[in-house]
């Protein structure tokens, strides 16, 4: 019953948003042949979550598939299943056989996990990938018990499980080494060898990758880390992304709700049954591995910064931190606390809602998928068609394709621009690139001012204190002189693109462009290899004329 009101509800809330419209264009183009990239001819890593690409191409390969209606039903399911794991696990974990749902309470009424099951992005695989992992832990645990055999017995399912946390999503290693560490706990008695040829079988499938990224992407990390900075520190706007969640849903009185469970689990812990000798170490150290993961997780979000998106970057850190006491033994002791739970999921399911709409919330956090919702005016946008109503997209699309030859389309002054350019595509500029790339066919070239999938705007400074995930505001000159427009652009001063096309020569950004554009050659795959360490870590000035005095051009 709890897995179908869940299903219910996410269903209830199915739309593919902007992002998840990146991660299908990349599909796109990898399926006819390009490559897993955004645009063809240009080896940018777009999506943040490899294996979500990946499983997306799968449904891609059959014949009339929609790839926004596989992407919805696949985030769906994935949320599904990750619940349900989750749930068995705790059942197993506390050996009941009645069992009272608590932190299930909490994942089923709050609407960020509805939103966010669809979406097209990679939230229900990271659900089903925390649930699935600590299931397999608690598995392990059982064996250790003496409460599993056959099947359970293996441990290469864990091992190779944990191994795909960074592919899942980069900062999930986290969650994955707090796994692998009490992993480690449960298997240390069988020896050293063991526990090296389980960390080879962990390591296998993401060290590959990591060497095919530096040597076909030129990068130690997807480019979402560097249009968003991953590794600065914005403790502040964090602080505001965590509050916005915790008082939008009054999560104080269901976190009080929860500990209390806990305690009555700690304090009454003989009425589920004792435990084994010499086992009850190993059943704390399970316990709260996924809540030290959790908290690490959530620790990691603040610290960047958190996300534009209501809600969403938090909320693998609290289902990991309710993983334990996702149900609970039924017990006289446990009731009354999981009551109060039920009165505040019943108060969040029907009454706690985020105060802003289409409009940006405080700190520039926006409640994404009803900001789509009343701009299109479409309950459930999906497809290209839900998404054609675009203000704005539709016209640059078309007056790009009206052009008899390559050229770029940009926005300047609320209206479109289009000059013939020097390039192989034509060539669009839009901030919202999932809209822009589902709306554009394959062979127009989409750029963004942000550096998601345009490399000159990663790599440049971002604007200080800018909106998260939105500070790289590349100006309009960068993209005039690199598309080699020439005389008068209508909106920006001819010096302005000079200074650009002068920083665009200097050799270092040289280097970078042709990591990204040159055909992949053996020669060029050593280089990107090689040289993915300090081009990662390359910046330079925003300002076009800033960045070209530093080199000299």
């Amino acid at each position: 019953m709890l897995l179908g009101v869940f299903a219910a509800l996410i269903w209830n809330r199915r739309w593919v948003s902007d992002d998840g419209l990146i991660v299908l264009r990349t599909v796109r183009n990898l399926l006819a042949g390009e490559g897993p990239v955004f645009n063809a001819g240009e080896r940018v890593e777009a999506n943040t979550s490899t294996l979500w690409t990946y499983l997306l191409a799968i449904p891609g390969l059959v014949p009339g598939i929609s790839l926004n209606w596989a992407a919805v039903v696949l985030g769906l399911l994935l949320s599904l299943a990750g619940l349900g794991f989750a749930v068995d696990a705790a059942r197993r974990l506390h050996r009941a056989r009645l069992i009272l749902p608590a932190g299930a309470l909490v994942v089923l009424v709050l609407p960020p996990f509805w939103d966010f099951g669809t979406s097209g992005l990679e939230t229900g695989l990271i659900t089903g990938w925390l649930g699935l992992s600590w299931w397999l832990l608690v598995r392990r645990l059982q064996v250790r018990r003496g409460e599993a055999t056959g099947r359970a017995g293996s441990a290469v399912p864990l091992a190779v499980v944990v191994g795909l946390a960074p592919l899942v999503r980069p900062d999930l290693a986290l969650a994955g080494l707090v796994v692998a560490a009490a992993f480690v706990v449960l298997e240390r008695r069988r020896g050293v060898r063991r526990l090296l040829a389980l960390a080879a079988v962990a390591a296998v499938v993401p060290v590959g990758y990591e060497i095919f990224r530096m040597g076909y992407y030129g990068l130690l990390v997807p480019s979402t880390a560097l249009a968003k900075e991953a590794s600065d520190s914005r403790w502040d706007q964090g602080g505001w992304y965590l509050l916005d969640l915790l008082q939008t849903y009054e999560l104080w009185f269901a976190s009080a709700g929860i500990a209390l469970v806990a305690l009555a689990l700690l304090s009454r812990r003989g009425r589920t049954g004792p435990a084994p000798a010499g086992t009850r170490g190993a059943t704390a150290v399970v316990a709260l591995a996924p809540v030290v993961a959790g908290l690490l997780l959530g620790l990691y979000v603040t610290r960047v910064g958190g996300d534009f998106m209501h809600g969403r970057m938090l909320l693998p850190a609290l289902f990991s931190l309710l993983l334990p006491v996702m149900v609970v033994p039924a017990t006289r002791w446990a009731l009354v606390p999981v009551l109060g739970t039920l009165v505040w999921a019943a108060f969040c399911l029907t009454s706690l809602r985020p105060a802003y709409g289409e409009h940006l919330g405080p700190h520039w956090i926006a409640n994404e998928r009803l900001y789509y919702v009343l701009l299109l005016d479409h309950p459930h946008p999906v497809t290209a068609a839900d998404y054609a109503a675009h203000p704005m997209v539709g016209e640059g699309v078309a007056r790009l394709g009206a052009t008899p030859g390559p050229s770029l389309a940009i926005v300047g002054g609320g209206q479109w621009y289009v000059h013939p350019a020097d390039t192989a595509r034509g060539t669009l500029v839009w901030l919202n690139l999932g809209v822009a790339g589902e709306l554009a066919p394959l062979d127009v070239r989409v750029l963004d001012g942000v550096g998601l999938v345009n490399p000159v705007a990663g790599h440049a400074t971002g604007v200080p204190g800018g909106r998260i995930g939105h500070d790289k505001d590349l100006l309009p000159e960068w993209f005039l002189a690199d598309a080699g427009v020439r005389g008068d652009t209508g909106f920006v001063g001819p010096a302005f693109v000079d200074d650009a096309r002068r920083a665009l020569t200097c050799p270092a950004t040289r280097e970078m462009l042709a990591s990204y554009r040159d055909p992949l050659t053996a020669d060029r795959f050593r280089q990107n290899l090689t040289g993915a360490v300090e081009r990662t870590s390359y910046r330079y000035p925003r300002e076009a004329a800033e960045a070209a005095a530093r080199c000299g051009a």
